[in-house]
């Protein structure tokens, strides 16, 4: 008998998705009924994006897990109907997406890009930038994104440290943890990057404290969560000069307003939530593998801890 497997998403998602998910089921040897509309009682898995119009889980008795389409879950996590295993998105096209931006970036503040590219002959004052092993880079958040975007920068040569809430091992990267661990990481933090999740315990860690606690003339890339970031004291760090620059890709809201500081504050790159998208094609694959593991009782992958929202 076939399994039911909702897709609980916007209509412009379906379109996207719905080939990807049917070629990953066949490829699986998984006979399936796939459709926006299947009778709650009959729904035997998920496939979920959380600003979805369906929010109360309590009709779907015989669902075994919720699939979320995205890395985020913080919309999720504490929704109370919600009692079967979540599974947040770990997607190697976007976890790839991801890295690319982020090394970018990075390397354009490294190489001091910005200062260099002339456009007219007005000032012809050559330098020699550092090596990268004379470039400390911090990455707050060692999750899956924060964990290959720390090996890609250690294989370029970058002196790099990690924080995380919990310790973590990661060849080549001096990873620390805890409150001490991140007073220390941000010391070192000539870059920095923000790859942590969105919860309580992370609203505004770059807040006028810690800001402070960075080099004077450190660089900020944040392609993880607006919330991470004060958006007060940010911008009076770049004032001060204690802060060079941020590049800026999430925001509390978005689209960021047009009136907001950072649209024209000559310290600060906008870019538009581009850094990482779900591709659907690989995001299938790893909705299907979950739906195999569920069907062979095998441990779901990604699963979302409720207590850390994560």
């Amino acid at each position: 008998m076939p399994l039911n497997i909702l897709f609980a998403a916007r209509p412009e998602r379906w379109v996207t998705y719905e080939t990807p998910l049917r070629q990953a089921l066949d490829a699986a040897g998984i006979a399936a009924h796939l459709s926006t509309d299947i009778a709650p009682q009959d729904v035997d898995y998920i496939v979920y994006a959380p600003n979805s119009p369906l929010q109360d889980f309590t009709p779907y008795t015989r669902a075994k897990a919720v699939l979320n389409l995205w890395a985020g879950v913080e919309n999720i996590t504490n929704n109370e109907t919600l009692k079967i295993p979540l599974a947040r998105m770990v997607d190697p096209g976007l976890t790839k997406g991801m890295v690319e931006w982020v090394t970018g970036h990075v390397m354009r503040y490294h190489l001091g890009l910005d200062t260099d590219i002339r456009k007219t002959d007005s000032d012809w004052t050559p330098r020699t930038p550092p090596l990268a092993q004379e470039r400390q880079v911090t990455i707050l958040g060692l999750g899956a994104l924060g964990a290959a975007v720390a090996e890609t920068l250690v294989y370029l040569g970058f002196n790099v440290t990690g924080w995380s809430r919990s310790p973590k091992d990661i060849a080549g990267v001096t990873c620390l943890h805890g409150d001490a661990g991140r007073a220390d990481a941000l010391h070192r933090a000539e870059i920095a990057v923000l790859l942590l999740p969105n919860t309580p315990d992370t609203e505004n860690t770059l807040n006028a404290e810690t800001l402070t606690q960075m080099p004077a003339g450190a660089c900020i890339i944040n392609p993880g969560r607006g919330a991470l970031i004060d958006d007060d004291a940010l911008l009076a760090a770049l004032d001060s000069g204690q802060i060079a620059h941020a590049t800026l890709d999430v925001f509390r809201v978005e689209p960021l307003p047009a009136d907001h500081p950072y649209w024209a504050h000559p310290k600060v790159t906008v870019t538009p939530h581009i850094a990482a998208e779900t591709r659907a094609t690989t995001a299938a694959q790893a909705i299907v593998e979950n739906i195999r593991r569920g069907e062979a009782d095998e441990d779901f992958l990604h699963l979302v801890d409720r207590a850390k929202g994560y």
